[in-house]
């Protein structure tokens, strides 16, 4: 047949396809067992990764949220966040495999400002990221709720509208604001107005969440001026008297899903992969890293990596916090509370 396939003869092949009686199965069953047990990597350096894309951020991450948890323990961190684009989506999924694997787990998201249309059909779509992580239970209702009053707002799907006054007033006290990538407000000011459009930025981020409710920054994923940015950022962080943290932006689990993300960066701009090629990343660098990796990456930094892992598990907690202890529903007779929300919608549907 072909190199890797089965000692299968075409004969055979044809049989099993077909249907044939008595042809059987293809291959025999796998061993029971599974693959390879998931061993925990060791590192030398507490690491955990706080800004993090699944494929619930559609088009945009390449893993789903299940990869970046193995890969995330098996690279030995300590704690993985999910910061998907507008929304909450993959949280549950994260949480319940990093649960299994007692990987701590940080909940936020990456929203999304100033959009004058969807991103859908945009090489490279206008706007402000503004990137949350929640503190605790409360912090994580504020934030769904912020997030579901902007998504209903914009008035159709990929458009959703944040008022950032308004965003700062609920998230306050219960949220840690990351300066963010290089549409975040600090780091655009930086490359568009010099130091001093971004410590503008900076001051106002600070005025509006608190200085205990903003970090700076810092990520290189090798780009030409990823080391002026961060030396720009590091010493505004200074100057103002904010931590620092190293984040890698991560988009996908490994190298490897490189070429599914230009392809779904390609498929949300509704553009060929040579139309794109002027936007996308040249090289295969927003996967996760482990602490030691990331030390050496930002040695020039020093605490901006053990400052991860020290924000990190301070805003950890566990899906089974936010889940209400909901009563019992009161249901009419002979129903459940299942065939009781159904007749419920019946009932509506009629009349809408």
């Amino acid at each position: 047949m072909a190199f890797g396939n089965p000692d299968v003869p075409w004969s055979r092949l044809e049989a099993v396809l077909s249907g044939l009686p008595g042809s059987g199965p293809l291959l025999p069953d796998p061993p029971s067992g599974g693959g390879p047990a998931l061993v925990r990597g060791t590192s030398s350096v507490d690491y955990v990764e706080l800004h993090c894309h699944t494929n619930f951020s559609f088009s945009d991450g390449a893993s789903h949220p299940e990869e970046l948890v193995e890969e995330a323990y098996r690279l030995g961190l300590s704690g993985l966040a999910v910061t998907d684009h507008d929304g909450l989506y993959g949280v549950v999924r994260l949480a319940g495999a990093a649960r299994d694997l007692d990987l701590s787990t940080v909940f936020g998201a990456e929203l999304s400002l100033g959009l004058d249309r969807p991103r859908n059909g945009e090489p490279d779509p206008l706007g402000r990221h503004l990137l949350v992580l929640a503190r605790g239970r409360s912090g994580y209702a504020r934030l769904s709720r912020t997030i579901s009053l902007a998504q209903l707002a914009g008035g159709e799907k990929g458009r959703p509208v944040y008022d950032l006054d308004e965003t700062a007033a609920t998230l306050r006290d219960h949220a840690v604001v990351l300066t963010g990538c290089r549409k975040g407000h600090v780091r655009a000011a930086l490359l568009t107005g010099g130091v001093p459009a971004a410590a503008r930025e900076l001051d106002r981020l600070v005025a509006l969440f608190g200085r205990d409710g903003v970090v700076v920054e810092l990520t290189d994923h090798g780009y030409p001026g990823d080391g002026e940015a961060n030396d720009a950022l590091a010493g505004l962080a200074r100057r103002h008297g904010l931590a620092t943290v190293a984040t890698g932006n991560v988009h996908y689990a490994r190298p490897s899903g490189h070429r599914l993300a230009t392809a779904l960066a390609a498929v949300r701009a509704r553009r060929s992969l040579d139309e794109m090629d002027g936007w996308l990343p040249p090289a295969a660098v927003a996967h996760l890293r482990g602490g030691d990796e990331m030390a050496a990456r930002f040695a020039a930094y020093p605490g901006a990596v053990a400052h991860t892992a020290v924000l990190g598990a301070e805003l950890a907690f566990g899906l089974n916090l936010v889940a209400p202890a909901l009563p019992d529903c009161e249901v009419g007779p002979g129903h459940t509370e299942m065939s009781w929300l159904r007749h419920l919608t019946e009932q509506g549907a009629r009349r809408r």
